[in-house]
């Protein structure tokens, strides 16, 4: 169902989906047990014409067990939440992965600037390509991205990758990413971060290895050019 809202295309997408549907409906269940339950109380033991109202105190042995069972069991459900949130908090935000190429990303009121490795496939070198509002990344491919804010707190969010971080002044925010459905997918800035907030959108571009190797040698012409 989220994908029919919310295209899923990265590789922890489905991860990510997973873990909110364990919440839904582990979460759901008991809350539909729960609306049954009140309900049917507040029927059975509505006021009655000729039935006395009886005095619980709330420490007879078989009135404590309708409490104590279902909280072993609502602890029960936690572990199996909080052990499935470590496992895909660990393989998204924690684990890092090795050889894969670095994208740069700046926030600031109210535009993103992207920094591309050039034809040598390294950041941080002369041949970068610096693009406004538009990330250009190859299908299938692992990438990992530097994230900074040259004013305020901004979110780097890209819903269909199922990704979001903070963009904090002062700090560089390591994450990673790997698109695995060529086409284009909306940024997000997700943290109000003034009066152009609802402005500040952007496109990432995802591309097959052909198009993608295109795009950067059509890049790396235009800089000479302009040179």
């Amino acid at each position: 169902m989220i994908e029919r809202l919310v295209p899923s295309a990265s590789s922890y997408s489905g991860d990510i989906d997973g873990l909110f549907w364990l919440v839904v409906v582990i979460v759901g269940f008991w809350y539909f047990v729960t609306l049954a339950m009140f309900l049917y109380l507040t029927w059975r033991y509505r006021a009655q014409e000729g039935v006395a109202a009886q005095y619980v105190t709330g420490k007879e042995p078989h009135l404590k067990s309708w409490i104590t069972i279902p909280h072993a069991i609502i602890i029960l459900c936690d572990v199996v939440l909080i052990a499935g949130a470590v496992r895909v908090w660990y393989n998204v935000k924690q684990w890092m992965p090795e050889d894969a190429e670095a994208v740069g990303i700046v926030a600031q009121q109210w535009a993103w600037t992207f920094y591309h490795a050039g034809p040598d496939g390294v950041l941080d070198t002369p041949d970068d390509i610096a693009m406004i509002d538009e990330l250009h990344v190859q299908e299938g491919k692992t990438y990992v991205f530097r994230l900074s804010s040259l004013d305020v707190l901004h979110d780097f969010s890209v819903p269909a990758w199922r990704l979001k971080h903070d963009a904090i002044p002062g700090r560089v925010i390591m994450g990673w990413f790997e698109p695995t459905k060529a086409g284009e997918y909306d940024i997000q800035c997700a943290e109000i971060c003034g009066i152009g907030h609802g402005i500040m959108g952007a496109r990432v571009i995802v591309e097959t290895p052909e198009k993608h190797a295109a795009w950067i040698e059509s890049q790396s012409q235009r800089q000479v050019a302009a040179r």
